[in-house]
């Protein structure tokens, strides 16, 4: 029998078809974040997962992991480290370039955001290909810190990135809470 509470959850997300291009289909997590039922919901089965683990940041990437990382930061007790893209961060910053399901991009890390002694959480609103985590893990990585855990509102398991992130990762925490199958 399905979980109830996973059940709801995926009544809340809009799918658009042929966004943002045609053979898309575009899953629309801000709708889930309009409903405050869901919201507190889907950030407690984000954050659950790595309690006691002693997480000391949540590298969360731009843009719509900057609000599940916030609110699981704020979970876990922990600060919170926002991964730009280009020209965003008035400090020092390491860049990371990477591919993503539908072009290439680029993310930053302010230098002194993270250090050797911070135990990481990586955090972002979907997995598909895997990309975007690579480049943020890799961020966490040049700054000093150690990534215990990436976890993902959605994953779209047909692209295989989840797969392959755990097996790229396979000493690192990877939960997702929502599977969507298709792209």
């Amino acid at each position: 029998m399905p979980d109830p509470k996973i059940t709801y959850l995926k009544q809340t997300i809009k799918s658009i078809a042929d966004f943002p291009q045609k053979g898309i289909l575009f899953r629309d997590i801000t709708s889930l974040c309009e409903d405050p039922k869901a919201f507190q919901m889907l950030v407690d089965l984000m954050a659950e997962p790595f309690n006691g683990m002693n997480i000391t940041k949540v590298a969360a990437t731009e843009a719509r992991g900057f609000v599940f990382g916030a609110a699981v930061a704020f979970k876990l007790n922990c600060g919170v480290v926002l991964i730009r893209k280009p020209g965003k961060l008035p400090r020092e910053v390491y860049s990371q370039d990477y591919s993503l399901e539908y072009g290439s991009n680029t993310l930053q890390i302010h230098k002194d955001a993270i250090n050797a002694d911070d135990n990481v959480l990586v955090v972002d609103d979907l997995i598909a290909t895997g990309g975007t985590i690579d480049a943020t893990v890799s961020l966490v990585k040049q700054c000093g810190g150690k990534v215990k855990g990436i976890c993902f509102a959605i994953s779209l398991p047909d692209l295989g990135g989840e797969g392959a992130v755990k097996e790229k990762y396979p000493d690192v925490r990877v939960v997702s809470v929502l599977d969507f199958p298709g792209h």
